[in-house]
C-alpha cells in the first residue's frame, strides 16, 4: 500500500504542466505590451495565489492523518 502511494506521489511530481491563468481584462491589457516581462510577472503571482489553498488543505489533512494514526496506535497498544 506505501509503495503505490510513494509512486503515486513520484509520479505526480515528476509530470509538472506548466499553467499560465490570467482573467479576460488581464488579457486584454497585458497583451498589448511589448516586452510581455508584465505579463509573464501577472502569471506567476496567479499561480502563487494558487497553490497556497492547496499547501493549506495538504498540512490539515496530514495533521488529520497524523491525529488519527495516533489514536489508532494507542487504541491498538491498550489492546
Amino acid at each position: 500500500m506505501r509503495v503505490k502511494v510513494f509512486c503515486v506521489i513520484v509520479l505526480f511530481l515528476l509530470c509538472v504542466v506548466p499553467a499560465e491563468a490570467q482573467c479576460a481584462m488581464c488579457r486584454a491589457v497585458l497583451q498589448n505590451e511589448e516586452g510581455q516581462e508584465a505579463a509573464k510577472g501577472i502569471n506567476n503571482g496567479i499561480v502563487y495565489l494558487m497553490i497556497i489553498p492547496y499547501v493549506l488543505i495538504g498540512v490539515v489533512g496530514y495533521f488529520i492523518y497524523r491525529n488519527k494514526k495516533k489514536s489508532t496506535n494507542s487504541k491498538n497498544k491498550s489492546l
